[in-house]
């Protein structure tokens, strides 16, 4: 599509490119499993050791047990899995005490992934739970003890990202975690719990322990860590107690009914192993890069475009770039930048199709006290494998042509 030129793909918060290991991987167990692994013939027996064998993999990776891995079909499902699963089984729990109603409360972030958002609203808008959501800080940090001030008697969850999508900001989730663990032992309650969407933080955040550091339930994407699309994960601790979503034949623990997957799934695990080999070297590449990139891309600030920096520069993923510019829309940065063979992103590709400027900008400069008609266009820049310095170079210069070109029409 692009004949010979090389394409400089800096979308990877968006999507990776399946790992070759993981495609090969993929390719000949394709070939020798298709039985499905809910049977009891030989071959559904094999399948059903790769599926378990997938999830144990996982478990061992996240220092966790393989009865606390859900397979889903994306970061998405797990996350409406998490959050609607508690909500439905509190309303059960309640209505089976036969005790007067009450809603549940649910406690989230205003710059949290659409998925999280949209089923948090749904819920807020059906009358089956009241939700508070917790600003940023202008350096899009969420406050712990604001988290644990908006907490009450009927608060049955709180979801906050790991890390987030758009700006990259890492959240203290141990922190967070320390504050409801406080909180349930004053009260006495093993409410509420906390869940997390870690789907961009995967790849390079070291959980080390996921028990140390204390969630409840997280929500992780095959699709982000280099494996096959169509697989998500959602990691419960165990006693943590979920309705599903739909009813079925009750695999996955009877929380997320239908045929597995068993290719995708042992795919995905197999993608985990490779991430969890390289991340921290991989983690340190990127972060020079990705400082690198900073000042070259903030360098091209002027008097007709002021370039600024989205979110915190330490507390960030280290493949994530994401700037502002005056004057300009988000739209047109990226149509431009893809029509000289690089591709990035406005905002959430969950979200590419809203006219709408991303709120996650909007929620960061609110905090910072910067009205949105000053700042039009952002574009998030997120680095993978095969990005280099080059990469870096060739933004910055295909950047400075396009700004350029167009003060003139200012």
């Amino acid at each position: 599509m692009l004949g010979h030129k090389k394409l400089v793909y800096l979308d990877h918060a968006s999507a990776t490119p399946l790992d070759s290991k993981v495609a090969k991987y993929m390719h000949d167990l394709s070939i020798a499993v298709y039985a499905n692994p809910s049977g009891i013939t030989k071959l559904s027996v094999q399948a059903h050791a790769i599926v378990e064998d997938a999830r144990a993999t996982v478990a061992k990776l996240l220092f966790a047990h393989a009865n606390e891995i859900i397979f889903t079909g994306s970061g998405t499902e797990s996350d409406a899995l998490a959050i609607r699963g508690v909500i439905t089984n509190y309303k059960l729990l309640i209505k089976n005490e036969k005790t007067k109603r009450v809603i549940p409360h649910i406690v989230t972030t205003t710059i949290e992934h659409p998925a999280v958002l949209e089923n948090c609203r749904m819920l807020e808008k059906n009358g089956e739970a009241e939700v508070t959501y917790i600003s940023c800080d202008g350096q899009g940090i969420i406050d712990p003890k604001e988290i644990k001030a908006a907490l009450k008697e009927n608060t049955v969850l709180v979801s906050v990202m790991y890390a987030n999508n758009e700006i990259g900001t890492i959240q203290p989730i141990a922190k967070i975690a320390k504050q409801i663990r406080h909180y349930r032992k004053i009260n006495e309650s093993t409410l509420p719990l906390l869940h997390t969407d870690a789907c961009q933080a995967m790849n390079y955040i070291p959980l080390l322990n996921i028990e140390k550091l204390g969630v409840d339930l997280m929500s992780f994407n095959s699709s982000k860590i280099y494996g096959p699309k169509g697989v998500g994960f959602l990691y419960r601790k165990r006693g943590v107690e979920l309705s599903p979503l739909y009813a079925g034949g009750g695999q996955e623990f009877g929380m997320r009914s239908g045929t597995q997957d068993t290719v995708s799934i042992a795919g995905a695990a197999r993608a985990l192993e490779e991430t969890w080999k390289m991340k921290e070297k991989e983690s340190e590449r990127l972060t020079k890069i990705r400082d690198h990139g900073i000042e070259k891309l903030l360098a091209l600030s002027s008097s007709d475009y002021e370039i600024i920096l989205n979110g915190d520069q330490e507390l960030r993923l280290p493949n994530n770039i994401n700037i502002s510019i005056s004057g300009i829309s988000s739209e047109l940065l990226v149509v431009e930048l893809d029509a000289r063979g690089i591709a990035v992103s406005a905002k959430s590709a969950c979200k590419s199709d809203d006219p709408d400027e991303s709120y996650v900008i909007d929620a960061l400069h609110n905090a910072q006290g910067i009205q949105k008609a000053s700042i039009e266009g952002s574009i998030r820049i997120s680095l993978g494998r095969t990005t280099t310095k080059d990469d870096i170079a060739t933004l910055a210069g295909a950047l400075k042509t396009i700004l350029d070109t167009y003060k003139e029409w200012k």
